[in-house]
Formats: structure tokens, sequence, C-alpha cells
């Protein structure tokens, strides 16, 4: 090869590196779409809506709203107890040593999920594009959902890290932040529900927003519910009147709202029940049938295939029928239902839609019409397909071998859809957070707190009432303070909320947990008779006065020991922060439960009333 041919290789070769790496260097900056970073998704408005939506999808996990974080409060109020002697015993003895997984890491695991993708759609949007609506809209809800997860993880937790903006996952200093004071984290959860209460449209705007998504009555629901906490009641009455429709007295500033004809309604599936005008806020859940076949049982789980239900049902059905026999209700809440009838001289409806039992009665029910019920009772001895009689009701028990009253809602032990309980994460019927009668409640509850037993009080009352066809309340066997409280705490309230979300939440704020009177009586509703199962059982064993006396008496059947004064501590009222948390994370400290301290100065100023008798 001559010189000049070899100078024009070389100067070839190297115009051919300079043309590869040019080319290099483009095909570097192209970006891989499907592996975006948080830096490069989230600057478009349908990035963002995309984002909101993946906010939703985190309230429906196991340790939020699909199963153990809507159980453990279940469990941790007297309305139930646990006879698998399993799962949930730690929260349902409220003595977790902090080193239970299901309790003391999900729940927390979870709602820190939807707080730190509701942080990044508020970090993303922060002050840019608030003139528009969408913004605006998308803003309001993930401040909603972050207050929501922060207000499960404060009256579970009581002290909990606070991460306010998603630049704080950017280093170590920041990410891993102590305890905040639970004082701290209320204010938040108000200061994000003042916001989304303005952001958002309400209900009667139509279309998604009448179909599951966040509204301002959602936010202004959970702001009052925060208040009452803190015993603001004269704040929270402001903005519960302002939810309460015109009939109620009030001016559905946050949309029209009502209570459902028929109580049922609100624990059934369908486009025709689901997110109904009752209906403040509830948990998306796809109808049975419709969603995937892969169980998204952990958050790491981000199939396309997800079933798209919730894992209650398995929880609260009875062991014949497939359940998992973790949950059954109290022998206190059963009798409560039973006491008192309708003004038909029928039985208190709700009970039929709260406990899958026999009752003789509904055998005369079906297709009978009533000032209630026009168009006939639905009421009838059936559970799962099966007909109940007098000589098999012994199948309906929680749990084989331990007894126990199984519970209806959030199943399909009632409607029929299906022949067992369906077990995992596939029941589709949405979970109701807040509904109408909740607003009249909570209303009639602050109004009480604020001037005593009145008229707009006993008129919220009686509309709750009224809708199962019970009678309005005497008036003159009511006229203290403290003896509406007893009815609205132990006898309307339970009876219309039964086994829902929230009561164990309740006996936090109004005290009981401190006072000697009130824990022994929540201590008695929770006992209930243990008796294993055999052929020959022949009823439900309901707990008397008498046989409540009988507690470590070495009777048959006698009462077990009460969680609230067999085994609770003062402080695990709520539940201990997981050790591993605090392992990995130095500036975690301990909670109440982890260090057994007192909250006696919580209610420092506050009124718990006493323990009064209702005639």
């Amino acid at each position: 090869m001559t010189p000049n041919m070899k100078k024009i290789v070389y100067i070839l070769s190297a115009m051919a590196l300079a043309v590869s790496a040019a080319s290099c260097d483009k095909y570097l900056d192209v970006k891989n779409v499907n592996s975006q970073t948080t830096y490069d998704f989230g600057n478009t408005e349908a990035d963002l809506q995309e984002a909101v939506i993946a906010c939703y999808n985190r309230i429906r996990l196991e340790g939020t709203f699909a199963r153990v974080g809507y159980m453990h409060d279940v469990v941790r109020g007297d309305e139930a107890w646990n006879p698998q002697n399993a799962w949930y015993l730690p929260a349902d003895h409220l003595n977790s040593p902090g080193t239970i997984d299901v309790t003391d890491q999900w729940i927390w695991r979870d709602c820190y999920h939807v707080v730190n993708r509701c942080n990044f759609v508020i970090s993303k949007i922060g002050d840019n594009g608030m003139i528009k609506d969408s913004y605006k809209y998308m803003m309001g809800e993930a401040k909603f959902l972050r207050a929501l997860a922060y207000y499960t993880l404060t009256t579970y937790y009581q002290t909990v890290p606070k991460f306010t903006d998603y630049s704080q996952y950017g280093s170590l200093e920041t990410i891993y932040a102590a305890n905040a004071p639970q004082s701290e984290i209320l204010d938040l959860i108000e200061a994000d529900l003042l916001d989304a209460m303005q952001l958002l449209p309400t209900r009667d705007k139509g279309g998604e927003w009448a179909k599951g998504r966040a509204t301002a009555g959602a936010a202004a629901g959970y702001y009052a519910r925060t208040l009452m906490f803190r015993h603001k009641y004269s704040e929270a009455l402001t903005v519960l009147k302002d939810i309460l429709n015109t009939a109620d007295g009030g001016n559905e500033k946050y949309g029209h709202y009502d209570l459902v004809a028929d109580y049922g309604t609100n624990f059934m599936e369908g486009v025709a029940n689901e997110n109904n005008v009752e209906s403040l806020f509830e948990v998306q859940f796809m109808d049975y049938g419709t969603g995937g076949s892969d169980e998204e049982w952990t958050p790491v789980n981000i199939s396309s295939n997800a079933t798209q239900g919730h894992a209650l049902e398995a929880n609260f059905g009875p062991g014949n029928f497939g359940g998992w026999g973790d949950v059954a209700m109290s022998n206190w809440l059963y009798n409560l239902y039973k006491a008192e009838k309708c003004t038909d001289g029928r039985l208190d409806p709700r009970l039929y839609w709260t406990a899958a039992t026999y009752e003789a009665e509904y055998d005369t029910y079906t297709g009978v019409a009533t000032a209630a019920y026009p168009g006939g009772d639905p009421r009838k001895n059936e559970v799962y397909q099966v007909k109940i009689t007098d000589a098999n009701k012994n199948i309906l028990r929680t749990n084989n071998d331990n007894g126990g009253i199984p519970v209806a809602k959030w199943t399909s032990a009632r409607l029929g859809s299906y022949a067992s309980v369906v077990t995992g994460l596939h029941c589709g019927i949405n979970i109701r957070l807040m509904r109408y009668s909740d607003v009249l409640l909570r209303a009639a509850e602050c109004e009480n707190e604020i001037n005593g037993p009145g008229t707009d009080a006993f008129k919220w009352i009686n509309r709750v009432r009224n809708r199962v066809a019970l009678a309005n309340l005497d008036e003159s066997k009511l006229n203290t303070k403290d003896k509406l409280f007893e009815q609205i705490a132990n006898v309307e309230r339970p009876k219309e909320f039964g086994l829902e979300n929230g009561r164990g939440i309740d006996l936090i704020r109004w005290g009981f947990f401190y006072n000697v009177d009130r824990l022994q009586q929540i201590a008695e509703h929770s006992r209930y008779i243990f008796e294993k199962y055999n052929a020959e059982a022949v009823d439900q064993k309901p707990v008397t006065t008498a046989n409540l006396a009988a507690k470590g008496s070495g009777a048959a059947n006698e009462c077990t020991d009460d969680s609230y004064t067999t085994y609770f501590v003062e402080g695990h009222e709520y539940f201990p922060i997981f050790l591993g948390t605090m392992s990995a994370n130095p500036h975690v400290t301990g909670n109440s439960a982890n260090k057994g301290t007192s909250n006696r100065s919580f209610y420092e100023g506050y009124t718990i009333h006493p323990v009064e008798t209702l005639n």
C-alpha cells in the first residue's frame, strides 16, 4: 500500500469513527419511554392524570382498605372479636409487641405508598397551571387522599413521620424523618382537607365526580371527622351543616346528599347501588368476576391483570361456607339489634345486613309489603344461596371450632351472588368509608356537646332511625347531655355502623380507654361465649348480664376474658410502630404503645361522659 493510500485509509477511518461517535451520542439522547423516571414523568397534564389514578390505586391495597387496614379498627373496637386465634389477635387484644407484620407494618407501609404518590402529584403541580380547573381538581384529589392516609396513620399509630414534598425522598438526610407529634399531623390533615374543600367540585357536577372521585363533600366530611377527633365541636357542626341537605336544615354547600330508601343498598355492588346519594366517599372495587386473576397482595405487585377486589368477605364469612373465620360480631351488638323492634313489630333491618344469622321472623318476610318496603320486604333466611332453617342454623358460625356470629357486611352472604365465600381479593362491593347517615349522627353529637339535647339533635337522629322504621326517640328519657351522648355512642352509632371501620377511632376520641367505668363497659360489650363447635349446639349464645358475671367461674360456656381489662395497658389504644421500621430509621422513635406510656394528657380539658343507664 502506497503512503498516499495509507493516508486516505486513515482519513476515512477517522471520519467513520467520528460519524459513529456522533450517531452514538444521538442514540444516547433518546429516552426509553418504558424506563421513565420521576424526573421525566409528570410534566404534562396527561401524566398527572395517570399519577392521580395511581394515588387512588393505593387505597385499595391490603394495608389500606382491602383487608388488614380496614379490619384492624374493627377488631380494636367492642363490636367484634377474633375467633380464629391467629390473625388479628394482637390487634384484638391491643397488646401487639411491635413485631407483627400484619398489625405493625403493613398498614404503615401501604398508607405511606398513598402519601408518597400524592406528594409526587402535589409537588409536580406546585403553583403551575392552577388557573386551569383540571389542575385544581388534581391537586384537590391528591390533598384529600394524602389527608385520608394521614388520618389513618395518626389514628392507628399516633405519632408518624410527616412528608409533604416529593423532594424529601431525594436524600438520606430527609427521607429518614423523625416522628411528628400527633397534633402536627392533625394540623396537616386539616390544612389538606380545607384546601381540597376549595379545590374540588361537588358530586353535583356529575360524571366521574358522582361516580367515585374525591369531591368537596368527601373532603368536608373528613374535615368534620378530624375536628371532632380534637373535640372542636362548634367548628365541626358548622361544616356538617354545610353538608346537610336543605330538608335537614343544611345548605348543601358541598353537594346534595340524602339517605337511600333501603339501608341494604349501601352494602351491594353494581352501578345501581354504589356511589349512591348517601355516599360521601367509597373505595372503588371492580364487581365480582370483572377483574383480572392476579391477586395484588403486596404493593410491589403492579400487575395490569390484578383482581381489583377486596378480601373483607374472607375475613367475615362463615367457616362452613369457606370463610377464614377471622372476625365475629360481639354478642352485645347482636343483642342491641334485637332489643328494639320497628314500628310494625319487625326486627331492625340493619341486623339482616350486618349479621348472617337465622331469625325465625325472616321466614315470613319475603314478598310481604310493609310501610318501609312497599314492594315487599327483601329479607329471607338464606345465606350464600342456602336456605337456613331452625334445623340447620348451626352452620352459621364464623369459625367451625370456636363458633362466633358471622358478619354479612361487605359480603355476598345476603346477596346470593355466589354459593360460597370468595376468598382472596375478589369481592367487588365498594367499601363505603363515609355515608350521609354519619353526617346526621355527627351533627347530632356536636349539637348535644354544644347545647345539650334539643330539637335539631333529635331531628337528625330520628332521620336515621326512621329510615329503618324505628320510632322517634322519647325526648323525655334523654333529657341530659350525658344521656343523649350514651344513646348516640352506644345505641345509634353501633346499630347504624356495626362492624364498619371507625368504632375503634370513636372509642379513642371519646376517651373510653381513660375512664374506669367506660373501660369496664366496653369490656362487657366485647365478651362472648366461647363454645366449641359441636353438632348438638342449638343456638347462638347471647351474652346476658347474668352470664357475663360467670366469667372465670368455671361454669360451662362461661364468658371469655375481654381485651380491655385483661390485656389492655394505657397507650395501647394505638398500635405500636414496627420495630423493624425503627431499626431501619434511627430517627423514628416509638409511640405510646411501644413505650407503654399513658395518653391521659390528651384528654385534659375534654369531657369524658360518665356511663348512663338508658331506659
